[in-house]
């Protein structure tokens, strides 16, 4: 881990989630050089192993098997991973450019963003057919097919090189274990299929594409793809249901305009993996060893790594660099649709089982490098310590986000110890969403909030804790109108602190200029770790609060549950399988990112009360609004939105590290069915940039909910309703009706 108190200085970016750069991040885990702030980019938060595609396709593997989780690495890197697409690098101003945010800059970047297999010039292509790369799109697409069952589903494979062989025998092999009597077509272009390869391998594989009925179309193109078929140079017809493309390797468009010396398209690199451009490396697939020309394999892309990552070393060091001298030929293991292989190296050819299990015990063991992580030395407890110290601290460590809030405990006894307002424009002061001043033309409130860094994305961070500083506005009705920030750094050179509060400020002032207000200034600070905050106001006609609830009204959340443990889960690195934690973050910021203005503006003129469900987590928000109204709660615990994940998680154990204040702070005032459950802990949940809390009345409920959806809240549920005393929650597992 690097050390905190070093400031960072200069930026290395890793442009594609690539095999080299994944074994780099790992790598650089666990001897990061100081001063550098390392960077990854990747259009996914998962990235597929190549090795196993084959075995996933043929139903060998699932798809948690052949996915290196980027969130994870990322985390255990200290990188910080920016889930975009790259499309350009601006070599003069030193930045990449991105499909979805500003150009990002660098100091020194490295590409391995692999290759593609499409056919642009193809008519129908894209709509009809997939691509083999990028394989995460393929496999899920893939995934989707099979899922329909067909009972004599038609396939059609594109290009009869190695890749386009093996993934025909995974179709047929898959669909045929399914029971599906399937039709496979391999068409290639060459007049004679596989004819690079030694006469006993080709045997070999063209015995296994008899074996399995696959219909071998050779010397034929193909012209046009349709719906539900494909149109060969021939003017043949072929029927079918889904068509791949596997037709070779093909570089990546966007490199053609960055003036990188290329060959055929791919980018030219010395024997130190360094571009044309001093301050570019590359490796993977999309490289083009000039020293040693290489066939594109991932053999190549995995032994190129530890050099990659010296001279990456050595470039931002000044040591010197190293050469990567790669093997003449490598040993392939082609798999022939079962659990069996095909072996050929030097024109040599042997097959069977046992070569199959040899390919698996290969690639787990290279997926085994990023499934359980080395454990990193915590800091020792200094001794010797005051007694309780331990305890103290506990055995979680601090979240970020509303998860790192004081509880309300601590907070209601700050509040109580505050002198009632003295102004006369001050309607209300602590205690609500935000304050109310009254104006000569209604009322003004105001707000502030801020939340210690939860992701190494600066821009990220920024643009969620605007969505979540605006939450309060919007939960009392009320029009954005300006917001002052407070930015606090961590130690960086003059560089990257000019780098990163354009980032911040910019990704911030986006965020509140969609909601109609102003960023007007601000105060910047230097501090251990990124904290940002927002001073917001808005105006009203009225102002909404927690009081107001009404006996009968229906209860209305617009947000699934599960930020709090999925933050906290993220930052333990913990796993999740099935599920991919990489995805379940990524589906977790999709819906922190969406801001609360819609569902407001829908649901602030028929609620009585309204607040958005922030640190104290759905139940915590519920009573307090339970208490303003001096009125009950029954919460419908099956329907309460969650998360993707979430519920899993929570069933493993993780939390946030302020849930148990949240749940202590209930003690005795919420009972019922299901508390104990993890559907129950996460009610507990402290939620960053959470959804609206509003009840309304229980005739307009389902129309409410009905527009919520049409707008984007597609989460949005009607979860309870308002009950006479006692003031407390009551669970039950379905809803009962008044």
């Amino acid at each position: 881990m690097q050390d905190p108190n070093l400031p960072q200085i200069r930026d290395l970016v890793l442009i594609g989630g690539g095999h080299t750069h994944a074994l780099v991040a790992r790598m650089w885990a666990m001897k990061p050089l100081a001063g550098v702030r390392l960077t990854l980019i990747n259009p996914d938060p998962v990235a597929p192993y190549t090795g196993m595609l084959p075995g996933l396709i043929a139903g060998h593997y699932q798809r948690a098997d052949i996915m290196i989780d980027l969130v994870r690495l990322a985390r255990f890197a200290g990188a910080r991973l920016i889930l975009d697409r790259a499309i350009g690098i601006d070599r003069d101003a030193q930045t990449v450019i991105l499909q979805s945010r500003p150009p990002l800059p660098y100091d020194l970047a490295s590409i391995d963003i692999g290759i593609t297999s499409d056919l642009p010039d193809l008519a129908g292509f894209g709509d009809f057919t997939r691509s083999a790369k990028p394989l995460g799109d393929y496999a899920r697409a893939w995934e989707a097919f099979v899922a329909r069952a067909l009972p004599a589903p038609r396939v059609v494979v594109i290009g009869g090189g190695i890749g386009g062989v093996e993934l025909a025998l995974a179709s047929a092999h898959r669909l045929r274990s399914m029971g599906a009597a399937p039709h496979v077509t391999l068409v290639d272009r060459g007049a004679q299929l596989l004819a690079q390869m030694a006469p006993a391998s080709r045997a070999g594989l063209m015995a296994a594409l008899k074996a399995y009925q696959v219909e071998v179309l050779s010397n034929l193109s193909p012209m046009r793809a349709e719906a539900g078929a494909v149109v060969l140079s021939d003017g043949r017809r072929i029927a079918s249901d889904f068509t791949l493309t596997v037709a070779g390797a093909r570089p990546q468009a966007w490199v053609q305009s960055t003036g990188l010396t290329l060959t055929d398209g791919f980018v030219a690199v010395d024997a130190h993996l360094r571009s044309s451009d001093p301050m570019i490396f590359a490796a993977g697939d999309c490289a083009h060893l000039t020293h040693a020309p290489r066939p594109k394999a991932g053999v190549y892309a995995v032994r190129a790594a530890p050099v990659l990552l010296a001279n990456l070393r050595a470039a931002l060091t000044g040591d010197a660099l190293q050469s990567f001298q790669p093997q003449r030929d490598y040993l392939k293991l082609i798999s022939l649709g079962d659990r069996s292989a095909l072996a050929d190296k030097w024109g040599l050819r042997s097959g069977g089982a046992w070569l199959w299990r040899m390919k698996d015990r290969i690639d787990r063991r290279f997926m085994a490098k990023f499934a359980d992580y080395p454990a990193m030395p915590a800091p020792a407890l200094p001794l010797p310590a005051v007694v309780g110290l331990a305890d103290a601290l506990g055995d979680k460590p601090l979240c970020g986000g509303c998860g790192a809030k004081v509880g309300s405990a601590g907070l209601a006894a700050m509040m109580q110890a505050l002198p009632p307002p003295q102004r006369a424009e001050v309607v209300a002061g602590a205690g609500d969403d935000a304050a109310i001043l009254r104006t000569d033309h209604g009322v003004q409130v105001l707000t502030t909030d801020h939340l210690r860094s939860f992701t190494c994305d600066p821009r990220l961070m920024a643009e969620l804790t605007a969505v979540h500083a605006l939450g309060d506005i919007w939960a009392m009705g009320a029009q954005p109108q300006v917001a002052l920030a407070q930015v606090i750094l961590p130690r960086l050179s003059p560089t990257l602190q000019a780098r990163t509060l354009a980032e911040v400020m910019g990704a911030a002032s986006a965020v509140f200029a969609k909601a109609g207000a102003d960023v007007v200034g601000g105060h910047t600070s230097q501090g251990a770790e990124l904290t940002l905050g927002f001073t917001v106001t808005g105006l009203a006609s009225r102002a909404l609060t927690k009081a107001g609830a009404q006996v009968g009204d229906a209860l209305i959340l617009t947000k699934a549950l599960g930020s709090g443990t999925i933050l906290a889960a993220e930052m333990a690195m913990a796993q999740v399988p099935p599920l991919m934690l990489g995805e379940v973050v990524a589906a977790c910021f999709a819906q922190m990112r969406r801001p609360l203005g819609p569902a407001s503006a829908i649901l602030a003129p028929p609620a009585h009360a309204m607040t958005d469900v922030t640190g104290f987590g759905l139940a915590g928000h519920v009573m307090e609004m339970m208490d303003a109204s001096a009125t009950g709660a029954q919460l419908w615990l099956d329907a309460v939105p969650l998360m993707m994940g979430a519920e899993a998680l929570a069933d493993l154990g993780e939390h946030s590290y302020l849930a148990p204040a949240n749940r202590a702070a209930l003690l005795g005032r919420i009972r019922g069915a299901g508390l104990a459950s993890a559907r129950g802990a996460l009610l507990f949940d402290p939620q960053t940039c959470g959804g609206l809390l509003a009840s309304v009345p229980w005739d307009q409920a389902e129309g409410l909910t009905a527009q919520l959806h049409a707008a984007g809240d597609v989460s949005a549920a009607l979860i309870g309703r308002v009950t006479a005393g006692p003031v407390e929650i009551r669970l039950s597992d379905s809803p009962s009706r008044p």
